[in-house]
């Protein structure tokens, strides 16, 4: 979606809106719903639980950038700035997300976190926020939006309790300098490990290997400037089989074999590993380290032992520092697990301007990460939510 120009909010009369639209988060997903209501003269109360906009954001490793392009990676009604280059860096996120809030003049309450939302009264119908300092909230309607990168997730390894070595999560990882000289064992071929291993080796640490559970899929984050964006959002409506063979087609013709290193190439398409939930590696240094022998892929982590990390293949290896680029959890139970919106695995059943029968007027955004570009879906979702409240409300 090409980047909205940058147009000042109209004024809005909400004296006639006595509860509002509450979204939950601050981050690029729930500031563009609310900037998306206003924007149709529905009130939207933001509430975040930290003290600024973008907390996710502003705890990214500095290395950050955006995979997807500028153009496309706007929120509704402001444009990025030029100035801000092709691929948009973490602070910059952050700086444009902090003028999205300042620019829509959106109403933001930070300090305060949601725990619990309820259905309304019967007579009144909405939604009931229950919410840190004893704070009850009245709302028309709902918009979660807490974000695809909520809290660290650590798989159950055995061993892990007594792990005597250093063990940190890819979250608490900013630069490459505390481990200089050292011996550095990324866990999980991820977008975050593939590029905090490729920083680890640029940035000077001794050692670097990369233990990897299943091969990914690796593609050129632009080739002869053609964005990786702009296929995954042609091929999103074609078959899976098909865009499983263009795959394959585009990774031979422009990324080189790995098999040799270590890191072959996987045995299910590109676009069944999307389904799913795989994203492919958006390649910012990796082929590179690989072939240089400066990253060395290894088997997945099967265990810990003392000071040891037991790998699958049975090697056993005692690096200086394990970095786990091992997801997220989003850890919506406490908050929505109660009215039955949560898959098996925890997500939202739907997205956008889809809301689960049982549940009227409680909307989720920002829980997909599809090969579009998430800013990108945030940004339609958020004009699909607004849209969809905006005659709710008008039929209310």
């Amino acid at each position: 979606m090409p980047a909205v120009p940058a147009v000042p909010a109209p004024a809005v009369d909400m004296t006639t809106q006595p509860r509002p639209v509450y979204v939950i988060g601050a981050g690029p997903g729930g500031l563009a719903a609310a900037a998306a209501l206003r924007a149709r003269g529905v009130r939207a109360v933001v509430v975040e639980k930290s003290d600024a906009v973008g907390a996710s954001w502003r705890r990214h490793y500095d290395r950050l950038h955006l995979h997807t392009t500028r153009r496309l990676s706007a929120l509704p009604g402001l444009a990025m700035p030029r100035r801000f280059g092709r691929w948009v860096s973490r602070d910059n996120v952050v700086r444009y997300l902090e003028k999205y809030a300042e620019f829509h003049e959106l109403e933001l309450v930070t300090g305060v976190e949601v725990t619990r939302i309820e259905p309304g009264p019967e007579d009144e119908g909405g939604w009931t926020l229950h919410a840190s300092g004893g704070r009850v909230l009245s709302a028309a309607a709902v918009v979660v939006a807490t974000g695809f990168n909520h809290t660290p997730r650590l798989p159950d390894w055995p061993g892990l309790e007594s792990y005597a070595g250093r063990l940190l999560h890819a979250a608490d990882y900013r630069n490459p300098r505390p481990y200089a000289g050292q011996d550095v064992l990324v866990v999980g071929v991820g977008n975050t490990g593939a590029e905090i291993a490729a920083d680890l080796a640029e940035g000077g640490a001794a050692r670097v290997r990369l233990a990897v559970r299943t091969a990914p899929h690796i593609m050129r984050r632009s080739t002869a400037g053609w964005p990786a964006q702009r296929s995954g959002i042609l091929v999103r409506r074609l078959p899976v089989w098909l865009v499983d063979r263009l795959g394959a087609l585009v990774a031979r013709a422009s990324v080189p074999d790995l098999s040799a290193y270590g890191l072959p190439r996987p045995a299910t398409g590109l676009y069944s590993r999307v389904k799913e939930g795989a994203i492919p590696v958006q390649d910012v240094g990796l082929v590179a380290a690989v072939r240089a022998g400066k990253v060395e892929p290894v088997a997945a982590v099967a265990s810990f032992d003392g000071a040891e990390v037991v790998l699958a293949d049975g090697s056993r290896i005692t690096p200086d520092a394990v970095i786990a680029a091992t997801g997220y959890h989003r850890r919506l139970e406490g908050l929505v697990g109660h009215l039955g919106v949560l898959d098996e695995r925890g997500r939202p059943r739907t997205h956008g301007a889809r809301t689960p029968a049982e549940a009227r007027g409680l909307y989720f955004t920002g829980f997909t990460n599809p090969i579009s570009g998430m800013f990108r879906e945030m940004a339609l979702d958020a004009e699909k939510i607004a849209k969809a409240v905006a005659r709710q409300t008008a039929g209310s």
